[in-house]
């Protein structure tokens, strides 16, 4: 494999900020120094004036995603390509454990047709929808010998999704004990399946009522149960897409206890809030994402808790569904909901635009610094999902997943620019300061301004250990 130095780049990680020559070779970083002499054999880029970021780390991202009977519009090749002209390097999807399948089914199942086409390094979180015995057994030789080391449960979407409390306990006290991490989507699904059922009832069909019948004390109070579901199980527990103060008060109390919580947000709920749902015209279906929308006061409360690390993670739960139906082929999409709410795909594109929209609100407001910009969206997803230190950071012996990101440029968002399926972005027509010129995927540059240079296969599933965060 031929070697790269990035000469002269501002190296930004986690922890440090430094002005250096990086040499990637073999697939890792070989070597980093000042004004490093190197053979005619290697290439050299100029990196003056750019910021040399570790490849970035989506831990949420649903790619081929089945949800009755429409499925999520980026397959593993579009989804990656995506993320990778967007900076990130190593995503983590999702095996669904179905009625007539296990766990390990699942993940086998997942990596026949991720392998083929991934463009970037990824792994998988297991759903798990029913516990056993059994189930508990595959659930440990994952862990142990497929390198699959987190796992997924719901608390909404009864009779489809839905786990119990005791089947969550479960998991939560045999991961934990053996170092991995359970994740949980909270929300009380019973609670909210019955005000839905009285909006569609009372003739309330139009998009806005997906939000209106999902408050956000549906969140805190699952969120809540979660964590002394957790805290009984002696265990670390995960909180995914995390909208609502309603939520956050009770991660903050938690922490301060020093039950192991950690948890994310989403670029979403930091750039939009519920003043997008007053209208009852279908585009608004574009933000029918689950948990929907929050308000100001709840934004200001997010930001407040990814300053002081009581949100550790900002991942984009990139849940593609098209607005038009038969876009690129994909049918049953958020149209299959035009005349009852309940009926939309829940989800929204996120993965390319999420390090430049966050860079734009984030770092160029004054919100994060640098460090806290990569530590957000690299190297804790990286440590809290076992894959630290070959991903998330810019070290020695760590793989070359680099990103060239230039400061001082601005870009207008468009979707017919973006790489993924969906035939929208909610950023349309905003203008973001930041983007991402050079992408390398152990060492092999994939992405060079506009051009794609990686192809479909040349990712790779990364196995994981375990949780390195605490």
């Amino acid at each position: 494999m031929a070697s790269t130095l990035i000469r002269n780049g501002r190296v930004i990680t986690a922890t440090d900020d430094y002005v250096a020559d990086v040499l990637m070779q073999d697939g890792v970083i070989h070597a980093i120094g000042k004004s490093m002499v190197v053979g005619e054999s290697v290439q050299v880029i100029d990196a003056s004036g750019l910021y040399v970021l570790p490849g970035g780390v989506d831990t949420h991202v649903h790619m081929e995603n089945i949800v009755g009977p429409s499925i999520t519009c980026d397959t593993f090749a579009s989804g990656t390509k995506a993320a990778a002209f967007g900076g990130t390097t190593t995503v983590v999807d999702f095996a669904l454990q179905t009625d007539t399948d296990s766990p390990l089914a699942a993940i086998a199942r997942t990596q026949r047709s991720a392998d083929a086409q991934v463009a970037v390094d990824y792994s998988v979180h297991v759903i798990i929808r029913k516990v056993d015995k059994q189930v508990l057994a595959e659930v440990r030789h994952a862990m142990r010998h497929e390198g699959v080391t987190s796992f997924k449960m719901f608390m909404a979407y009864p009779g489809v999704m839905m786990a119990d409390d005791a089947a969550i306990f479960q998991m939560l006290r045999q991961v934990g004990a053996d170092g991995g991490m359970v994740a949980v989507h909270a929300e009380n699904g019973t609670v909210i399946d019955l005000l839905i059922k009285e909006a569609l009832e009372a003739g309330h069909t139009s998009p806005r009522y997906h939000a209106m019948t999902r408050p956000a004390i549906l969140e805190g109070e699952a969120t809540h149960r979660g964590i002394r579901l957790a805290e009984l199980a002696e265990a670390q527990i995960y909180f995914v897409h995390v909208s609502s103060n309603q939520a956050l008060k009770h991660i903050v109390a938690a922490r301060a206890e020093g039950i192991p919580v950690f948890a994310e947000t989403c670029p979403h709920y930091l750039l939009f809030d519920d003043s997008v749902y007053n209208s009852d015209e279908f585009e608004i279906a574009k933000y029918v994402m689950t948990p929907p929308l929050r308000t100001p006061e709840d934004q200001k409360h997010l930001w407040r808790a990814l300053r002081y690390d009581d949100l550790q993670v900002i991942a984009t739960d990139h849940c593609p569904f098209c607005m038009k139906e038969g876009h690129k082929g994909f049918f049953q999409q958020k149209i299959r909901g035009q005349h009852d709410f309940s009926q939309i795909p829940n989800g929204a594109p996120g993965i390319e635009t999420r390090l430049v929209s966050l860079f734009d609100i984030g770092v160029m407001q004054g919100k994060l610094s640098l460090n806290r910009f990569v530590q957000l969206t690299s190297t804790t997803p990286a440590k809290l999902f076992g894959l630290f230190p070959k991903k998330g950071t810019i070290a020695v012996g760590s793989d070359a997943d680099v990103v060239l990101f230039d400061p001082a440029a601005s870009q207008t968002i468009h979707a017919k620019h973006l790489h993924s399926n969906c035939d929208y972005t909610l950023l349309e027509g905003r203008t973001l300061r930041g983007r991402v010129k050079k992408v390398f995927l152990r060492g092999q540059l994939i992405v060079d301004g506009e051009q794609w240079l990686g192809r479909e296969g040349m990712g790779r599933f990364v196995p994981r250990g375990t949780v390195q965060a605490f």
